[in-house]
This record gives structure tokens, C-alpha cells and sequence, in this order.
């Protein structure tokens, strides 16, 4: 079974027998490792050996157990390579009455992966023309693949001039297309393919029209003429006969 395909009981089990034939000597401070679990601290630790299906070390005078499929965000194919090696982990799981410390390197990395794609989106100004891939469909739009863990969204109403309904009659998976970022907000890549492609003759007459017939409301007619000035005079007086005042 490979580490990535353990179920926590498999896990659970690979600790405990990391654990059986072994016993610490010396001052272990398991209220300090409490409350870095608590805290989810992220501590540096020195990898000291090799055992099954993963590593040890040492931590506040207790040995920790790492798994293998927690050591990298990926497959790791030489245990080895870690022995002597410094890295981040957290404390995944702390038992005083098992003696047991469990240490994951996985959500350390996954942060610092997230951090580094957000900041490579925020890098990435309005305007930009990108070549990407379909990566996934969805009623709202299509979500495009721009390499390098980043993504980002085209909306429905962002694929064609015409009306598109569902984004599977115009787009499919895998179909390598060119986008051009509209938006960058909150992590997030906003995308249009319709923005790269010639608008189509007449096809923004409807929108011109009703632009056109809402700067007509309240207009005045062309024939009307407005009266002189007397007749506005002789009218406002027309207004007052017959009403008497007190």
C-alpha cells in the first residue's frame, strides 16, 4: 500500500509500531508540546533516522514519528535523503500516555505552496494575455489551467459574443485556449476569452439601440414648438379665470 493511499487506521498503526521497542530517557515537556499543538506552531526539527514507513526525531525530549506521506506534498521515493536534514513541521498529534508524537511537515509546506501561488496571481496585472488549458467545466463558466498551480475563471457570459448556456457546447476539457485577465481579486484570476476575438458585425446594435431609445425617454418631440412668451402669459391667465380669492 502506497503512503498516500493509508487510511488513518494504517497510519495510526505504522506510529505505533515505530513506537513499540522504543523508550525515552530524559525530561520529556509534554505541556509544551500541548501547546504547540494547540497553537499550531510550526517548528524546525533535524530528521534522525529512518524507520518503517517514515522518519524520527526529537522534539522538547520526545521522539516524534513523521510518516512518510507527510513529509512532502508529493510522493517520496528516498527516505533517506531527509536523515540529518532540517525541516518545518507541526504537531499533528500528542499522546502522554502512549508516549507518542506525531509530526507532519504537509500542512507547512501546503501554506507556504498556497502563499507562494497568491502571490505569483497578485503579481499578474489586468490586460494580461494568457495561454491556458481547460481544466474543468461548470454551468457558471470554465475554469482554466495556466500552469504553475494557477487557475482562474471564465465566466459564462465571458466565453462569446453569443449567448452561451452552457459552456460544454462551446468549450472541452483539455482544449487549449487564450485569456485575458480582467480582474485579480482576493486570490482569485478573473478571465475572458471573449476579449481576444473579433466582435462579430451588428452585434453590438441591440445594446446600441437600447442606448439610444433610453436617451429618447423624456425627450420632446421634434415638431414640437415651444410658444412665445405672450402665450405662455395668456394661458396662465386662461388658468386663473373663475377661481376666486378670499
Amino acid at each position: 500500500m502506497s503512503e498516500e493511499n493509508m487510511t488513518m487506521d494504517d497510519l495510526s498503526k505504522a506510529v505505533d509500531e515505530s513506537f513499540e521497542t522504543f523508550k525515552d530517557e530524559g525530561a520529556a515537556n509534554w505541556e509544551q508540546i500541548n501547546q504547540y499543538l494547540a497553537e499550531k506552531t510550526v517548528l524546525t526539527v533535524t530528521v534522525e533516522e529512518v524507520v518503517n514507513k517514515g522518519v524520527v526525531t526529537h522534539l522538547e525530549g520526545i521522539r516524534g514519528f513523521i510518516p512518510a506521506s507527510h513529509l512532502a506534498l508529493t510522493h517520496v521515493d528516498d527516505l533517506n535523503a531527509y536523515v540529518g536534514k532540517e525541516i518545518q513541521v507541526q504537531v499533528l498529534e500528542a499522546e502522554e500516555a502512549k508516549n507518542r508524537l506525531l509530526l507532519s511537515c504537509r500542512a507547512v509546506l501546503r501554506a507556504q505552496a498556497d502563499e507562494a501561488r497568491r502571490q505569483k496571481i497578485e503579481a499578474i496585472e489586468p490586460g494580461t494575455v494568457l495561454d491556458g488549458k481547460v481544466e474543468s467545466l461548470q454551468p457558471y463558466g470554465a475554469f482554466i489551467d495556466l500552469g504553475d498551480r494557477i487557475s482562474g475563471l471564465v465566466h459564462v457570459s465571458q466565453i462569446a459574443f453569443k449567448r452561451v448556456n452552457d459552456p460544454a457546447d462551446v468549450l472541452k476539457v483539455g482544449e487549449e485556449v487564450k485569456v485575458k485577465v480582467l480582474n485579480v481579486k482576493d486570490g482569485k484570476l478573473s478571465l475572458s476569452i471573449k476579449a481576444l476575438l473579433e466582435r462579430p458585425e451588428g452585434s453590438d446594435k441591440p445594446q446600441r439601440e437600447r442606448r439610444e431609445r433610453r436617451d429618447d425617454e423624456g425627450a420632446m418631440p421634434k415638431d414640437y414648438k415651444l410658444p412665445k412668451s405672450e402665450e405662455l402669459t395668456t394661458s396662465f391667465g386662461d388658468l386663473l379665470k373663475g377661481i376666486k380669492f378670499d
